[in-house]
């Protein structure tokens, strides 16, 4: 019975509060976030698991350091939600249209988790990228 009064005692309360606003700000850095910049006016198609996607991007960490970018190059092109890119991408790039803007943030566990991709992305990074849509096949 003297443990339980502990319990309800104003700093174990206090305790109790700070560990759950950091357990919801460990889950809310976890969660993959989908902003739409640009969304064109007609939508003929959208993207879907199995399309041939070409995109643009820049991704860099949070700091703002670029890491990599196809604007001076050809668009990357690969198979949605076939795992030839990272999971944020292969989830976060479901039921774009073609010319769409989208930047994602994406936590470790769904980029390269706590191995990083060295030099450029140390483990534990969470990624932002801004990303076009060019085509979907």
């Amino acid at each position: 019975i003297a443990a339980w009064h502990q319990l309800r005692s104003p700093a174990m309360l206090r305790v109790c509060v700070v560990l759950l606003v950091l357990a919801l700000v460990v889950a809310e850095e976890a969660q993959l976030r989908i902003g739409v910049k640009h969304r064109p006016a007609e939508c003929p198609r959208k993207s879907s698991k199995g399309d041939t996607l070409e995109m643009h991007y820049t991704g860099s960490l949070l700091d703002g350091t670029v890491f990599d970018s196809s604007k001076e190059r050809d668009p990357l092109k690969f198979t949605l939600g076939a795992g030839h890119v990272i999971q944020g991408w292969d989830r976060g790039l479901v039921n774009m249209c073609v010319g769409e803007k989208r930047k994602l943030t994406i936590p470790s566990h769904l980029a390269y988790g706590e191995r990083g991709s060295p030099p450029k992305i140390p483990g534990g990074a969470t990624l932002k990228f801004e990303v076009e849509l060019i085509n979907i096949s």
